[in-house]
C-alpha cells in the first residue's frame, strides 16, 4: 500500500518545519541578578522597634536580625515586631533569642522572585550560617509554622531537637483562604497594585490613616501602615507566598517531622478564623508525638491577645526536663 495524502503531506511540511526551528533556535539568556526591593530600613525616619540588631547581607537582599538561640519566624503579613510580647520573655529567661524579618517583610529586602517554601527555608539556614549558629529551637507563627516545618525538613541538621508552631499553616486547604485573599493574590490584582499612581494612593490612605488616629499607635500597626505605604513589593510579596509559599501543601514536611526526634508543641486557638483550630488535630495525626495545646476563645493573634499562656507553654517546652508521651 503507497503512501496517504496525510503522509505525504508530512514529508512536505515537517522538513522545513524543523528547518526553520534549527536555524531560529536561540540558548536562553544568561540568568541575570533578581531585583532587590528597599526595606523599610530606607526611610529618613525609620523605627528601629528593638534595638541592638544588625543587618546581614544575604544574597538575595539584606534581612534583619536581632538577638542569639532560639529562633523566632513570624507569619505572612506582621514582621518580627509580632513576637513583642514573646521574645524579651524568652530573652529575660536566658535564652539567645534570633529574630528577623522574612524577605519582602518589615527590614528585609525583597527580591523580585516567587516567594516559595524553598526562599524562606534558605533564608534561615544562610541567616544561621551568617550568626554561626549550629542549630537552635524553631518556633513559627502562622506562616512561620509552615516555614518551620519545611525548615526541619530541608536542614534537619539545624534544629536541636525542638520546634513549636503556633497557629500554624502549612496544610491549609483551598477553601479555607478567603474570596478576597484569592482576588487580591491574583497576577492581575498585583499588576494593578504595582503601578505608581496605585502606589501613590495606598503612600497616600496609610498616612492619612496616621494622623486621622487621636491616641497613640500600636507597633504593629504602625509596622503594618508603614510596610503597606512605602514598600513597593510588600503587596507582590505577600500575595506570592499566598499562591506559591508555605502556606498549602506540607505534608510531606510534617511527615519528616513525624519520622525525626523533635519534641514537637502545638498551639492553637479554638476562635482562630485564618487557620481554623481543625488543623491543629489535623496537624497532630500527621505529627503523632506531637502536643496539642488549646488556647479556648484564641484567634489567630495568640501571642499578642495570649501571650502570657503562650509564653508559659514556650518556656515549659523549652526546658530540659521537659517530657510528654502521646495517650493512646
Amino acid at each position: 500500500m503507497g503512501p496517504t495524502p496525510f503522509h505525504r503531506l508530512a514529508l512536505v511540511v515537517l522538513p522545513p518545519l524543523f528547518l526553520t526551528v534549527y536555524l531560529l533556535a536561540s540558548f536562553p539568556r544568561p540568568p541575570t541578578v533578581p531585583i532587590i526591593h528597599a526595606s523599610l530600613a530606607h526611610l529618613p525616619s525609620s523605627t528601629d522597634f528593638y534595638s541592638g540588631g544588625a543587618y546581614a547581607n544575604l544574597p538575595l537582599g539584606r534581612d534583619r536580625r536581632t538577638g542569639r538561640r532560639i529562633v523566632l519566624i513570624h507569619g505572612l503579613s506582621i514582621p518580627a515586631i509580632v513576637w513583642k510580647d514573646i521574645a524579651p520573655v524568652l530573652a529575660s529567661r536566658g535564652y539567645r533569642v534570633l529574630l528577623y524579618d522574612l524577605y519582602g517583610r518589615g527590614y528585609s529586602d525583597a527580591p523580585q522572585v516567587i516567594y516559595d517554601t524553598t526562599l524562606y527555608t534558605t533564608q534561615l539556614a544562610l541567616l544561621m550560617q551568617h550568626v554561626k549558629w549550629d542549630n537552635a529551637f524553631i518556633v513559627g507563627l502562622s506562616m512561620g509554622g509552615g516555614v518551620a516545618t519545611a525548615f526541619s525538613a530541608h536542614f534537619p541538621h539545624l534544629v536541636n531537637g525542638k520546634v513549636a508552631l503556633i497557629a500554624s499553616a502549612g496544610i491549609i486547604e483551598s477553601g479555607d483562604i478567603s474570596r478576597t485573599a484569592k482576588f487580591m493574590s491574583t497576577p492581575l490584582v498585583q499588576t494593578v497594585s504595582a503601578l505608581p499612581p496605585f502606589q501613590h494612593y495606598m503612600r497616600l490612605l496609610a498616612n492619612t490613616s496616621k494622623f486621622s488616629e487621636p491616641c497613640e499607635t500600636n507597633p504593629i500597626q504602625e509596622i503594618v501602615r508603614l510596610q503597606t505605604a512605602h514598600l513597593p513589593h510588600y503587596n507582590a510579596a505577600v500575595a506570592s507566598s499566598l499562591r506559591d509559599g508555605p502556606i498549602r501543601g506540607l505534608h510531606f514536611a510534617f511527615q519528616s517531622l513525624a519520622r525525626s526526634r523533635n519534641q514537637v508543641l502545638l498551639i492553637h486557638g479554638t476562635a482562630d478564623k485564618t487557620v481554623p483550630y481543625k488543623y491543629a488535630s489535623k496537624m497532630r495525626t500527621l505529627v503523632p508525638q506531637a502536643n496539642v495545646v488549646t488556647i479556648s476563645d484564641g484567634g489567630h493573634d495568640i501571642t499578642t491577645t495570649h501571650a502570657s499562656e503562650v509564653n508559659d507553654l514556650l518556656l515549659h517546652f523549652l526546658a530540659d526536663d521537659y517530657s510528654y508521651k502521646p495517650s493512646g
